[in-house]
């Protein structure tokens, strides 16, 4: 039972990182709930198996604060328990399968084919989401989501006006199609076009993109303002 704790505590921390970007021991032992003498145990075993990195940071007159990061290797190694359900084959054969089509067709055509590709999917989840509120929604998106391998999440963000409006940023810690996206990175345009599709009554916005080096992909999604005259 121990072995099992302290797996699924390392599991907890990586995960937490993998979210937050970075944190320290004392964060982690109160978000987790741990004793920080076991967090440091644990985060000294994760750094052995170099899957956890850290940097120190002076503050005050005491000693330097150490901040934990993933290693590239522990990033890694998450995304594939995260996406234990689909093959590292799968992926490759899809960007392989690509790569024929734009020799064939050019990648133009490509390009047209995921448009297509996403159009279709974005109906398929506007049946999904139904017509509740769009919290209501964004929830039953970030479910559909986490089903097809992403570790999605959201929350919900304040309102600059004077009448305010719910308002969401949507969030996803990992790319389940990343393979597929350093070949083709238009499919990442069309995933936003999607997402707008998905949620009509919205304006979508891209606020995080995994591929431009940042730890997740996230979106703010609010209600479109309606104009006075209307």
């Amino acid at each position: 039972m121990a072995i099992t704790h302290q797996s699924s505590t390392k599991q907890d921390i990586l995960e937490y990182l993998l979210k937050r970007s970075q944190a320290t021991a004392l964060e982690l032992a109160e978000v987790l709930d741990v004793s920080p003498q076991a967090i440091r145990r644990h985060l000294k075993d994760l750094e052995t198996e170099e899957l956890v990195v850290y940097s120190s940071v002076q503050v005050g007159m005491g000693r330097p604060q150490h901040i934990y990061q993933l290693s590239r290797q522990g990033r890694d190694r998450l995304y594939r328990k995260i996406n234990k359900h689909q093959s590292d084959r799968y992926g490759e054969f899809a960007v392989s399968l690509l790569d024929t089509l734009a020799e064939t067709v050019g990648r133009e055509q490509v390009s047209t084919i995921l448009q297509k590709q996403w159009e279709r999917k974005a109906q398929e989840y506007r049946d999904r989401l139904g017509h509740g509120s769009l919290q209501e929604r964004v929830a039953n998106l970030v479910e559909l989501r986490k089903s097809e391998g992403f570790m999605a999440e959201y929350h919900s963000v304040e309102s600059d006006t004077s009448s305010p409006q719910d308002s969401f940023i949507f969030m996803e810690h990992n790319c389940a199609i990343s393979n597929v996206a350093e070949s083709f990175p238009s499919i990442c345009g069309h995933e936003l076009e999607m997402f707008a599709a998905v949620l009509p009554d919205c304006q979508v916005e891209r606020t995080h993109w995994i591929i431009n080096g940042e730890h997740r992909c996230g979106y703010l999604v609010q209600p479109r303002k309606v104009q006075a005259d209307e």
